[in-house]
């Protein structure tokens, strides 16, 4: 992690980086906001003590970074319009060179879980996109069964319903053997999301049904045998293809590959893994309207 200490006292500056040296930090000082503003760093360790000098624009570029003040007192100079315009955080001087890594390591691992979490969102937006939900977040009130015919209907329901509510899911598949530890444990907080009720015995069911009763539960269920105390929501899938109690013909089996796969392939390889020639795949794009979007 490199780190640029903007800072006048030059003793003070290069006793911090000597610290931060010391603990693997790749370091640099500047005197002059200026020639800071042309260093990429991960982290500024900016004084609010310069005189002559505007500190306001380093911030402002860099506000996407860890900015952390070196402050001599408190006030809205010093640290109410700074923390405005976008730095993160301050350290009052003289300062312990292990309450300034903590600092720094907050923020970088705050910044860690906003990237993981980014990326998690994209995917998922990404792998449910082409999947159809009939229902909407409003029709939900907890308790309740999702009854489904394919698990990625009910996924892509309750992680809207959890966007739109604000709330904290909390996955739990009845899988597991201690699903029933992680119930009962389960705070207000958190919204239970609870996949394969149809792998549990009946009598497990109705422990299952005991523990969740007036609690903010989303199950899942794939079995049309089923019964349970809370509303249901039916959730199907169009495609034969979700359905676990249906086996596709051939021709649906064919439409489904070239329907997923014609932008991936081209019709020399998608004929090929399909076991027929391309005049047949051709044949059967007319048949069933599959034709390429140019």
């Amino acid at each position: 992690m490199k780190i640029v200490i903007i800072e006048n006292e030059l003793y003070l500056a290069q006793s911090i980086a000597t610290k931060l040296s010391e603990l693997d930090f790749e370091t640099e000082i500047f005197s002059s906001v200026k020639e800071a503003m042309k260093r990429q760093a991960d982290v500024y360790l900016l004084s609010t003590n310069l005189p002559g000098q505007n500190i306001i624009p380093l911030i402002k570029k860099f506000k996407n970074k860890n900015v952390l003040l070196m402050v001599n007192y408190i006030n809205n100079d010093t640290v109410g319009e700074p923390l405005k315009v976008g730095a993160r955080d301050y350290i009052v001087k003289p300062f312990m060179i292990e309450e300034l890594i903590r600092k720094i390591e907050h923020f970088h691992n705050y910044r860690m879980i906003q990237e993981r979490n980014r990326f998690y969102e994209e995917y998922l937006e990404h792998i449910y996109k082409e999947v159809e939900c009939q229902l909407e977040p409003k029709d939900i009130t907890l308790p309740v069964v999702i009854q489904t015919n394919y698990q990625r209907t009910a996924d892509k329901l309750a992680l809207k319903f959890n966007k739109i509510q604000k709330s904290i899911l909390t996955l739990i598949s009845l899988d597991d053997n201690n699903w029933k530890d992680r119930v009962s444990k389960l705070d207000n907080e958190h919204i239970g999301y609870i996949i394969h009720l149809e792998k549990l015995k009946a009598n497990e069911r109705e422990q299952l049904f005991g523990l969740i009763e007036g609690r903010q539960f989303i199950l899942t269920n794939s079995s049309n045998e089923i019964t349970t105390p809370f509303p249901t929501l039916t959730l199907m899938a169009n495609n034969k293809l979700y359905d676990q109690d249906e086996i596709l013909t051939i021709d649906e089996y064919v439409q489904h590959i070239i329907k997923s796969f014609q932008y991936k392939f081209p019709d020399t390889e998608l004929s090929k893994r399909l076991g027929i020639s391309r005049k047949s795949l051709w044949e059967k794009r007319k048949k069933y309207e599959l034709f390429k979007k140019k």
